[in-house]
Formats: C-alpha cells, sequence, structure tokens
C-alpha cells in the first residue's frame, strides 16, 4: 500500500477558521480521483477533569452544527505561542473554573476524521482538581457545568444522553 500522489492542489476557499483545499489525486491502481476536498483545520486540545472525589466534569452547551445540546468535556484551540498542555490548562480554568497542582497528563494525539481532515484532538487527563474560579466565558459562550460519578458517565453514554465523541 502507498500514499496516493498528489497531481494537483488549489484552495477553493481560505479563511481564519479553516480552508477548503481541492487536490487531484493519483492511486497506487492508476486510477486519479479529480475532486477530493480536504477540509484544512488547527489542531485543538480536550480535557478529561476528575476531582479529588473521583468524579468527571462535563460541560453542556449548544453545537450550533447539530444544532443541540451536547455534554463535553472541555475543549479549545491554542492562542498565539501556548503549548497544547498550556492551551488545555486555561480552556479548563476559562470553562468550569478548576484547577490542579498536578500536571496534566497527555493522553493522546488523534486525528478526527483523517479521510477528508488534516486536523489532530491533543488530549488530557487533569486530576485532583479544585473550584479555584468562577467560570471566565466569552461573550458567545453559554456553558452550563456538572459533575458525575463514573459509573454515571457509563450509563449516560449507553443511554446516549452522551452522544459525541470527545
Amino acid at each position: 500500500m502507498k500514499k496516493w500522489e498528489v497531481l494537483d492542489s488549489h484552495y477553493l476557499y481560505q479563511t481564519p477558521y479553516g480552508n477548503l483545499r481541492r487536490d487531484m489525486c493519483l492511486l497506487e491502481n492508476g486510477e486519479i480521483i479529480e475532486k477530493y476536498n480536504i477540509n484544512e483545520f488547527s489542531n485543538w486540545v480536550n480535557g478529561v477533569v476528575v476531582t479529588k472525589d473521583k468524579e468527571i466534569i462535563l460541560t453542556k452547551q449548544y453545537r450550533h452544527g447539530a444544532e443541540d445540546l451536547f455534554y463535553e468535556i472541555p475543549a479549545g484551540s491554542p492562542e498565539s505561542q501556548e503549548s497544547y498542555s498550556e492551551a488545555i490548562s486555561r480552556e479548563v480554568l476559562e470553562e468550569i473554573g478548576y484547577t490542579t497542582a498536578t500536571k496534566p497528563m497527555l493522553l493522546g494525539e488523534f486525528f478526527v476524521n483523517p479521510s477528508v481532515q488534516n486536523n489532530k484532538v491533543i488530549s488530557y487527563l487533569f486530576i485532583n482538581v479544585e473550584k479555584t474560579s468562577k467560570q471566565l466565558l466569552d461573550d458567545t459562550e453559554s456553558i452550563t457545568v456538572y459533575k458525575f460519578k463514573l459509573t454515571d458517565v457509563k450509563e449516560m453514554i449507553k443511554s446516549q444522553k452522551i452522544n459525541q465523541f470527545f
């Protein structure tokens, strides 16, 4: 198995929030795909946040793409020269008002949808967090914070109350 050879590539549009690129590709079997669209987005970070009482903190917010409310873990994008670890620590503080003295543990870097997107989510684990601040939300954010036992989260996944991949 070999990588596809890109014969031509151009942008259909470019914005600060993401780009749409169209490639013409030669496959290993000699077939040519003339119009293969790739969404170029920035990498982002998310964090599984666990309190000293072993509760998982989830947020709930409206997501317009799916036109519904979703339980989520804190997430966001790095700003200016932030490292991924710094970015998720800031997002956890801003979205839920929690911090920890324990360094966030990198869980991994995962491609989101590698067939048509080039970006990854970098995931961290926060343990022994404590409430140290009120939420510091942007004007466009409306986020409700919840604490759940691990068994409750498992049941929420089974019953599809949690219905997106973090």
